[in-house]
């Protein structure tokens, strides 16, 4: 009997132990379970607070008060074409249809950031007066955006390139065959403008066959109090 009464308490005995690992098992297994989901879930949480916020045309930062954003890309090659953005809105695009090889011009107001005009112009087959007969009436306080696409420059003259300086170029005179170009001036500028890009076609740096690569600038236009 007192066999059967030690073996019986051996048995409770290793029950109780046995109970005891299995709990202590699934109970730590839960805590890393929900240790780990914790971490998870604070990744993601850390992730979504650190997105970065939405800026106007993509820029990298954000402009003053009463500054414009912009954004401009000029032609790739002959074949992908340029965009001009401004405060978050499309001025020229190949999606809003309104962009052509030679040289892409946008006319903005100064003061409100208005779109006033656009206009296409093929400097390759095409004629130059049509430049001049949108360039010459525009008023003082207006911005000139100009992304080149293709060829910008074998049917532009003197006059014409005259015009681009006084809108504060640096490099209308020096534009050719197939130069790469981005451009914002204005009417009345009494410097030269500090957003303009430049690249030589030059057979032997090209990154396209033919053309060079393609220019991107973005930046903040103080509004014209």
């Amino acid at each position: 009997m007192r066999c059967i009464a030690v073996v019986r308490i051996l048995l409770i005995v290793c029950t109780l132990l046995t109970t005891w690992y299995f709990a202590e098992q699934i109970f730590t297994s839960k805590w890393e379970t929900k240790s780990l989901r914790n971490i998870f879930d604070s990744g993601l949480n850390k992730q979504k607070v650190e997105k970065k916020p939405h800026r106007k045309c993509g820029n990298e930062k954000e402009c003053p008060q009463d500054y414009f954003a912009f954004r401009m890309i000029s032609g790739a090659a002959n074949v992908v074409g340029p965009s001009i953005c401004l405060d978050d809105n499309m001025l020229m695009s190949s999606v809003k249809n309104n962009i052509g090889r030679g040289l892409n011009i946008a006319l903005v107001n100064a003061s409100t950031g208005i779109l006033l005009d656009t206009g296409h112009f093929d400097m390759y087959s095409g004629d130059i007066k049509p430049v001049k007969k949108f360039l010459e009436p525009i008023k003082e306080g207006t911005l000139i955006f100009i992304a080149s696409f293709d060829d910008p420059a074998t049917k532009l003259d003197d006059k014409t390139r005259e015009l681009f300086i006084s809108y504060g170029s640096n490099y209308a005179k020096k534009l050719a065959f197939r130069d790469s170009w981005v451009f914002v001036g204005g009417k009345g500028l009494k410097n030269r403008s500090p957003f303009e890009q430049h690249i030589k076609n030059d057979k032997e740096n090209n990154k396209y066959d033919g053309w060079p690569e393609v220019l991107e600038m973005s930046g903040c236009i103080p509004r014209k109090m």
